[in-house]
């Protein structure tokens, strides 16, 4: 059965936040657990997508949770699926260049990135945009 699981968290140390080390211990583990996504960052917050295998899914999202680099966070949507939506990504990441205030707009109240202050399907949304408008990278 898939899943999809949809979490926010904030950066322990956001001056020095190790995306690139979280991508590329993504990239290289997910596929092995049939795991694909995407990985947003920006404000020290994190907001990521994760689909696969009810099992997979959840032992990764237990791992993020006691993970050190990450605090405070917090289940936004979890769902079973027909299919996913990010199956071309082992991760992939949004281009916080492209993130500009009209998108952000469209979907929250300020043009801040914060998917603490809006619904798990509203983050989704805004997600799916970006890969829709080209925003999202590193589809190894």
């Amino acid at each position: 059965m898939l899943v999809r699981l949809l979490y926010a968290s904030r950066a322990v140390n956001p001056a020095t936040a190790p995306i690139e080390e979280i991508l590329a211990q993504s990239r290289q583990g997910n596929p092995g657990q049939g795991i694909t996504g995407i990985l947003c960052y920006g404000g020290g917050i994190f907001l990521q997508a994760i689909e696969g295998g009810r099992n997979a899914v959840n032992a990764l999202y237990s791992h993020i949770q006691r993970d050190p680099r990450h605090n405070d966070v917090v289940l936004l949507l979890y769902e079973e699926i027909r299919e996913r939506r990010f199956s071309g990504w082992t991760m992939g990441q949004v281009n916080m260049s492209k993130l500009n205030a009209s998108i952000l707009l469209k979907y929250s109240e300020t043009p801040e990135f914060d998917p603490y202050s809006v619904s798990g399907d509203v983050s989704l949304a805004l997600l799916e945009e970006l890969m829709a408008t080209a925003s999202i990278i590193g589809r190894a």
